[in-house]
């Protein structure tokens, strides 16, 4: 218990009742304003003690995980501790991206493909200009 009256943690447990203090204070003050007529100030008389109640659960809990440091440092379920020149591993799977099949003989694709690959060699060429362009028979 010696461990919780540290300079350190005094400071927290002033810190947290501060916090606490605050928040019941300034929702006194909300219902104070909502009481005389300001009804935006109704929700803010119900949010601050929330937040009290909130801070108190987080002192709480700091105060707990420092009283029983074994309870939160053995969980079974955790990763074994990673050594360094360890290899690297990656907590959810990886998606690598594969190449579809190519469809054999399809002369339409390597057409079309040919003509992109012109298309890409000669940036300042119109589609009219391609070697392999078919003029349409009228």
């Amino acid at each position: 218990m010696k461990g919780l009256w540290t300079p350190a943690w005094i400071a927290r447990h002033v810190l947290a009742l501060a916090a606490v203090t605050v928040s019941l204070a300034l929702g006194w003050w909300q219902f104070s304003r909502a009481s005389g007529g300001n009804s935006l100030s109704w929700g803010y008389t119900f949010e601050w003690p929330v937040f009290a109640g909130f801070f108190a659960f987080l002192w709480w809990r700091e105060v707990q995980l420092a009283r029983h440091p074994e309870k939160a440092a053995a969980k079974p379920d955790e990763e074994p501790e990673r050594l360094p020149g360890g290899p690297v591993t990656v907590g959810r799977p990886v998606r690598v991206a594969v190449r579809a099949p190519q469809a054999e003989d399809d002369a339409e694709l390597a057409a079309y493909n040919d003509y992109l690959t012109w298309l890409a060699d000669n940036p300042g060429a119109r589609p009219v200009d391609y070697p392999g362009h078919s003029t349409p028979t009228k």
